[in-house]
C-alpha cells in the first residue's frame, strides 16, 4: 500500500485538489503543514529538500516527492481506476480542461483571491483587471455545465476535482456568490458535494491559517 504524504497550507485550492482526490479514492495522507505565509518555500533551504520550484503542493509518495498538480492527479486517477476517461475523446477532453484550468480559472482565481482576501491593501486596479478575466471564465464554465452535470458528461473526471477547487473555498473570500450568479456552476459544485467521501476544504486542510482582512 502506498504511503502518501501531502505538503500544504490551508487555503491553497491546489492542494485541496489533491487532497479530496486521494480521500475520494479511500486513500488517506500525513497532512504536513507549510508556512507558506512566512515564506518558507521561497527559502533556499525548502527548494533544494522539497521542491526545487518553490511551489505548494507536494505529494510524497515512499521516496519521491511529486509537484504539479494536473499530472498528479491523472496519476491517481490511472493507479485508483476513478475519475480518469475512459475512452480517447474523454481522455483528451480532460486534458483540455485541466489545461484551460491550470491556465484560466485557477490561475487568474488564486491569484485575485490571494490578492483580496490575504493581502492588507491589494491594487485595485489589479483587482479589477483579474475580475474582468474571471467573469469571462466563469461564464465559459457555466454555459458549458448547462447541459451535463459534470464536465465530460455524466460522471465526474479529475477535470471536475480541478476546477472545483479554488470555488469551493467561502464565498466572502473570493467576492463571488456563485449562486446568485453562475447558478450552473452553483449547482455543479453542489452534486461535487454529494459524492461519497467528499468533504470542504478547511475539513481536510487543517492547521494555521493566512490572515483574512476581509
Amino acid at each position: 500500500m502506498t504511503t502518501y504524504r501531502l505538503h500544504y497550507f490551508p487555503e491553497s485550492g491546489n492542494s485541496y485538489k489533491l487532497a479530496l482526490m486521494l480521500t475520494l479514492c479511500g486513500q488517506t495522507f500525513d497532512p504536513v503543514w507549510t508556512d507558506f505565509g512566512g515564506g518558507v518555500t521561497r527559502t533556499t533551504e525548502w527548494r533544494a529538500t522539497v521542491n526545487a520550484m518553490g511551489e505548494i503542493p507536494v505529494l510524497e509518495e515512499g521516496g519521491q516527492r511529486l509537484t504539479q498538480t494536473a499530472p498528479i492527479l491523472l496519476r491517481l486517477a490511472d493507479r485508483y481506476g476513478r475519475f480518469g476517461g475512459q475512452n480517447d475523446a474523454e481522455r483528451f477532453e480532460v486534458l483540455r480542461w485541466l489545461f484551460w484550468d491550470n491556465h484560466k480559472l485557477t490561475g487568474y482565481m488564486a491569484t485575485y483571491r490571494y490578492l483580496r482576501a490575504f493581502t492588507p491593501s491589494p491594487d485595485a486596479a489589479v483587482l479589477a483587471f483579474l475580475r474582468r478575466r474571471l467573469d469571462d471564465f466563469l461564464g465559459i464554465l457555466n454555459g458549458h455545465l448547462q447541459d451535463r452535470a459534470f464536465m465530460i458528461g455524466d460522471r465526474p473526471t479529475v477535470a471536475d476535482i480541478s476546477l472545483m477547487a479554488y470555488l469551493s473555498f467561502p464565498k466572502h473570500e473570493s467576492g463571488y456568490d456563485l449562486a446568485a450568479t453562475h447558478a450552473g456552476v452553483d449547482a455543479w459544485l453542489g452534486r461535487i458535494s454529494e459524492l461519497p467521501g467528499w468533504r470542504s476544504p478547511y475539513d481536510l486542510l487543517p492547521g494555521k491559517r493566512l490572515n483574512c482582512y476581509i
